[in-house]
């Protein structure tokens, strides 16, 4: 199986040693989350202003106020405009977020709205994608609202999974907008996933190591651990492009 194409490497990052580690490992670009147990929520400021100046490559916080599904009301969509305009500050390249309606479908209304507070940063529109009833309708409403790339495992748990749809969704956007694999991708699948793709950019957290409980910790606090991204696991799945 050969490879002839290049790719760029996103990671997604839930702590600022991730950020520092995908940087050296060599990927073009962070999404920068908290919250992993919850699929990724929007960091504090301190976080994202602190990574920002420990970083040169281009960081995307997700702009996601809580966990559970993407439809919003008022006082988190104010929540949200906060947290774009303080990306903005602070110099991201983009951010990374979503939003639905009650029927599953893209909400292009505040999608779009979000976009034009986001701008001049780009915007990717998150795995919300992954739950949309018709794939190829949402991929033309997501390039509607001006968004740049989607992340999307091909409406499977997996990228691999979602392989043959991703195909096709690659080749459906002509280059209008980037679609990028997100979703147990791996250095043991990622020549798999751009033969079976054509896709150009990946998404990977890489998230192998996770703290252990201090001598100190007693059994009453349960106060989660800490994952960390793989730096030779990275380097692994970015050899594959050089």
């Amino acid at each position: 199986m050969t490879v002839k194409n290049k790719f760029i490497l996103e990671v997604c990052a839930y702590n600022i040693q991730s950020c520092i580690i995908a940087q050296n490992a060599g990927a073009a670009r962070i999404e920068l989350c908290s919250g992993p147990l919850e699929g990724g929520t929007t960091s504090s400021y301190g976080t994202m202003q602190q990574v920002r100046e420990k970083i040169s490559i281009q960081l995307y916080p997700i702009i996601r106020p809580r966990g559970g599904n993407f439809i919003y009301d008022d006082n988190e969509v104010a929540i949200m405009k906060k947290d774009i305009l303080f990306c903005k500050v602070i110099g991201c390249e983009g951010i990374s977020t979503g939003a639905q309606l009650a029927n599953g479908k893209i909400d292009t209304e505040l999608l779009k709205r979000m976009a034009d507070w986001a701008y001049p940063m780009g915007v990717t529109c998150h795995r919300v994608f992954d739950m949309v009833p018709d794939p190829f309708e949402a991929l033309e409403d997501i390039i509607d609202c001006g968004c740049e790339r989607i992340l999307t495992s091909g409406l499977k748990s997996t990228a691999v999974e979602g392989a043959d749809l991703l195909k096709q969704l690659v080749e459906k956007a002509e280059g209008r907008i980037t679609i990028m694999p997100g979703g147990g991708v791996r250095s043991s699948n990622i020549r798999e996933l751009i033969t079976r793709t054509g896709a150009t950019e990946y998404h990977t957290s890489a998230i192998t190591t996770k703290s252990k409980k201090s001598t100190s910790d007693t059994d009453i606090l349960n106060i989660g651990e800490i994952v960390i991204a793989d730096e030779e696991e990275l380097k692994s799945i970015l050899s594959v492009a050089l």
